[in-house]
């Protein structure tokens, strides 16, 4: 067996009374944990290799804190506490970043990406779905939707309130991790697996989706689809949509660059670079046609948007009159058209 792995993470979860795991909270979740601690873990978990989801009792848990005490004292503390648990444990220990084949493995996944140890497209996603269990996120945590009524009514039965915030596959991030740095206006507007960086502000008509995010700083006051990842210093404004989606293992296909602007109602569907504005109102696809204008307003030539994808300093505009969509590449056009939208 290697002593090498790529993720590792001790955590505590739910599961419904078939004993099937709705949900798993990791603390501490690791990359490239030392030779050393993977060592002094596998004996006790019986691990032999491979990606596994092991889980562990009370008394293993005081174990494994015994045996990393010297080796790694944050991960021996927080077994220490693991050990007073009244819920199921779970070592999950990934030998390699492969695709998905248990819930406490997509959990794992969705919190490296949360506490940004891997950035949205950096990890392999193939398969969550069906390992994210479609469960009622309530005021007493995950309830398997087969059990909620009876739920419910043990609650009312005792004069309380089950409250069920909402019923999806993903739970919100901060019932998670709160990330360092950052604002969140709306907490339900932001997925676990959400990357968000230092410095970025989440508007409360802001949602960022997993696999998506933020580098940070910035702010969020439209929508990140999965697969988007925004640069530093850009400001996505309200109502406006990026147009990301995922292939089989989690490909990133949108990335804004540095410093963008898009506006209110605007969204894309072509990769930006570093200082690009899009017009409020204006929606932008691959195929669409664009009228490439020089430092004079007139035109050079008409081509795809996706031709101009992933280049730095266009303003993307659409002419009043004629209903065209413009680009320009004069930079102080840009800066104008910035100072606009920040007076506004």
């Amino acid at each position: 067996m290697s002593n090498s792995l790529f993720s590792l993470a001790f955590g505590v979860g739910t599961q419904n009374r078939q004993g099937t795991w709705l949900e798993v909270f990791y603390a501490q979740p690791l990359t490239n944990p030392s030779a050393a601690l993977v060592d002094a873990i596998a004996p006790l978990l019986s691990y032999t290799g491979g990606n596994q989801a092991i889980t562990f009792s009370n008394t293993q848990a005081s174990q494994l804190a015994e045996a990393l005490k010297h080796v790694d004292p944050a991960q021996a503390a927080l077994l220490t506490r693991l050990a007073e648990s009244h819920k199921p444990l779970v070592a999950t220990l990934l030998a390699e970043d492969a695709a998905l084949t248990s819930t406490p493995e997509a959990y794992l996944k969705l919190h490296l990406l949360s506490h940004r140890l891997a950035q949205p497209h950096g990890l392999n996603l193939a398969g969550i779905f069906p390992l994210l269990p479609n469960v009622a996120w309530t005021s007493q945590g995950a309830v398997d939707l087969a059990e909620l009524g009876e739920r419910q009514l043990e609650a009312r039965l005792k004069g309380e309130l089950l409250e069920v915030f909402s019923v999806d596959k993903f739970p919100k991030m901060t019932d998670y991790v709160v990330p360092a740095g950052v604002r969140i206006a709306d907490s339900a507007r932001v997925r676990l697996g959400a990357y968000i960086g230092e410095g970025t502000t989440v508007m409360h008509e802001g949602f960022v989706n997993f696999n998506a995010g933020t580098q940070g700083p910035g702010m969020i006051e439209g929508r990140v689809s999965a697969g988007v990842f925004v640069g530093k210093g850009s400001d996505l404004g309200g109502g406006c949509s990026t147009m990301g989606t995922l292939s089989g293992g989690g490909n990133i296909v949108i990335k804004v660059g540095e410093g963008c602007l898009i506006g209110a109602n605007a969204g894309i569907g072509i990769p930006l670079g570093d200082r690009n504005t899009v017009e409020a109102g204006l929606y932008i696809t691959a195929g669409t046609k664009v009228a490439l204008l020089d430092e004079q307003n007139q035109l050079v030539k008409t081509l795809k948007a996706r031709d101009l994808a992933g280049q730095p300093d266009l303003l993307f505009r659409r002419n009043s009159v004629t209903g065209a969509v413009e680009c320009k590449s004069h930079k102080s056009a840009i800066e104008l058209n910035e100072a606009l939208h920040a007076h506004n």
